[in-house]
């Protein structure tokens, strides 16, 4: 049984989506004017998290996630660039795609482009006109944020706080000092298109009104995003969906906590801003998945290298446990279990089942990979005994790791199929060098494997080796 904390209601509810067994997915994607950065990071892994367990306990996920490809920030970017907003987008979903797949992030089944669904936002602005929720001056049409009563639902505040300390569009003409743009007027040099109120361009919050609805329907299951979207951007999807429609937009609403740089707020002024295009030159993007993951979705993060690489040596840790499974499993006889090995099938069982439970609360990925540490402290000692291993425990316990990761995504249980013919002769000649004391060349033979990423373990049951990513520089 899934519970989730509604922002909506603020508390967890239990997950009872529209059409049993089916979960319609929208998320808010990136605007593609730059490369995404750690705190964007946070919380596209975190969509990629719920909806791979909402998969795994047996739901059929329908998972949109948008590209914002025409707004200010686009239109300003390509002209620094000297390129059109198009060429600009198509540059940054390129690398999106690339730095997203780099974190292991699964792709979406759907990733539409605001500017490839025009007549639909342009559809959904006449239906609010119709309605008397919009209108037009000008060329620039408006939602009547009074014309809502629900308005502040999300964040719950009514109109007068919402007003107060809040940076509005700066237009007299409005009704209301809080109403949005829906759709802006052709200004000389900006990329337009036609509508019955002239040329012009979508504002940005009624694009994922339009597009969740395209491919997910009138009522989305869970609609994502990060805590910075509840006000204004989801508070007004909210008031332009339903304005339209009459019915409940979404009926979970998910937000990922902040992430600060060293303790303070991410900015380009203070010079702060990590993008994971950065980071990949210098870690393995699995030890940024692991570090996001290792602290609930919704609690403010800290970020800074310096916890990263204590990341890096606790995922080191866990990867480990997992390797020496996997040599063992080439030493382990086909006999029944022992006695000891019972009791750990039984403490991989109630792992199991804390790591299933975890999940289903509120995706707790901290109290999550916290089951996974303990069973691997469980699994070292037992793949370093002095007598060989079953090797049903064995392949048990390497299932439920694989079980885990397809989960979490973060493990690296890479491995080439055999060593080469050099690096034999290497691990041979080392083990030439110990037994005649010669410890310098040993030694010297090591760091010259490490160097070519083998990684060797002496054990009571001999060497051990791995192949490792690109240590941290």
């Amino acid at each position: 049984m899934i519970r989730l904390y509604n922002t909506l209601t603020r508390k967890k509810e239990i997950l009872q989506p529209v059409e049993e067994g089916k979960i319609g997915l929208y998320a808010c994607g990136p605007t593609v004017y730059d490369y995404f950065h750690v705190g964007n990071a946070r919380v596209f892994i975190f969509f990629d998290v719920l909806r791979r367990h909402l998969s795994y306990r047996g739901y059929k996920v329908t998972f949109v996630q948008n590209y914002t490809d025409i707004d200010d920030k686009m239109i300003n970017r390509a002209a620094e660039m000297g390129i059109t907003v198009d060429g600009l987008a198509k540059k940054f979903i390129r690398c999106y795609k690339e730095d997203a797949a780099a974190l292991h992030i699964e792709p979406p089944d759907y990733e539409p482009r605001a500017t490839e669904y025009i007549p639909q936002i342009i559809a959904l602005i006449q239906k609010l006109i119709e309605k008397g929720h919009a209108y037009e001056l000008d060329g620039d049409v408006y939602y009547d944020v009074e014309s809502f009563p629900d308005y502040g639902k999300l964040s719950h505040q009514d109109l007068d706080e919402l007003a107060l300390g809040v940076r509005v569009e700066l237009d007299e003409r409005k009704r209301h000092p809080m109403d949005f743009v829906l759709w802006k007027k052709e200004k000389p040099g900006e990329p337009s298109w036609d509508s019955p109120w002239g040329k012009g361009r979508p504002g940005w919050h009624i694009e994922c009104s339009a597009m969740s609805m395209h491919f997910l329907g009138e009522t989305l299951d869970i609609h994502a995003g990060g805590r910075d979207l509840i006000f204004p951007h989801h508070e007004n999807e909210i008031a332009q969906s339903e304005g339209t429609t009459g019915r409940e937009f979404a009926r979970y609403w998910l937000h990922a906590g902040y992430l600060n740089i060293d303790s303070q707020k991410m900015s380009k002024s203070l010079g702060n801003v990590f993008t994971v295009r950065g980071l990949r030159q210098k870690y393995d993007p699995r030890v940024l998945r692991f570090f996001m993951l290792s602290a609930h979705y919704r609690s403010p993060m800290n970020f800074s290298e310096e916890l990263l690489q204590q990341a890096a040596s606790a995922l080191e840790r866990l990867n480990n446990a997992v390797f020496n499974l996997q040599d063992c499993l080439k030493k382990s006889h086909d006999g029944p279990p022992d006695d000891e090995e019972k009791a750990l099938l039984q403490f991989l069982e109630e792992s199991r089942e804390k790591f299933i439970q975890s999940m289903d609360d509120d995706i707790n990925t901290a109290d999550a990979i916290a089951a996974l540490f303990e069973l691997a402290r469980s699994t070292n000692s037992y793949v370093n005994r002095s007598h060989s291993q079953s090797s049903e425990v064995v392949e048990k316990l390497v299932q439920f790791f694989q079980e885990a990761d397809s989960i979490l995504g973060f493990l690296d249980t890479r491995q080439p199929e055999e060593l080469e013919g050099e690096i034999e002769e290497l691990i041979a000649r080392r083990e030439e060098a110990r037994r005649e004391k010669n410890f310098a060349l040993a030694d010297a033979i090591r760091d010259q494997l490490r160097e070519r990423g083998i990684i060797l373990e002496d054990t009571p049951q001999g060497v051990r080796w791995k192949v490792v990513a690109e240590e941290p520089k």
